[in-house]
């Protein structure tokens, strides 16, 4: 086999290989409970640990799990989240403040007093969320996600149906 042919196929394995945390030790002194603004954080698993008033703001925390979590108080603002599991988890009083939510599932979390001001919601699944008392979210913003007859957001506004 032919030099170029090799690098190719290389190529063509190391595209097809899911994606990895792009860096360990953030991922390993997040999990113990640091903050961690601006970290790569990518695919982490946060899956039910309890990491209150921590510092995410600006990471890149794309497709983690925060599933069943307690991050009260925690900023993510300005941060990666797009295509994140947060089933069940309790954010009272977080900061998504300009954070990007594309396709993230907040499925049954728990977000009052959190705050949306400018994050993206595009596609972002709050089924059964409780939201009434979170701020800085706009009919635009929740036009662009969906929920269930459940998801109780802010008075005066509404979520379409996913």
């Amino acid at each position: 086999m032919r030099p170029l042919a090799i690098l190719g196929l290389v190529g063509l394995l190391a595209a097809a290989l899911p994606a990895q945390a792009q860096n360990a030790g953030q991922v390993g002194r997040a999990r113990s409970g640091a903050s961690c603004p601006r970290c790569n954080l990518f695919q982490a698993d946060f899956g039910g640990l309890e990491m209150r008033a921590r510092n995410f703001s600006g990471a890149r925390l794309r497709q983690s799990d925060l599933s069943l979590s307690v991050m009260n108080r925690t900023s993510f603002a300005g941060a990666d989240l797009r295509d994140v599991e947060a089933y069940g988890g309790v954010f009272t009083g977080a900061s998504f403040a300009g954070a990007n939510l594309t396709h993230a599932s907040f499925v049954g979390t728990y977000l009052q007093g959190a705050d949306f001001r400018g994050a993206v919601l595009e596609g972002a699944n709050f089924s059964g969320a409780e939201m009434s008392r979170a701020t800085g979210l706009n009919q635009a913003q929740l036009n662009r996600a969906c929920g269930d007859r459940s998801t109780a957001p802010p008075p005066g506004l509404h979520i379409p149906v996913c």
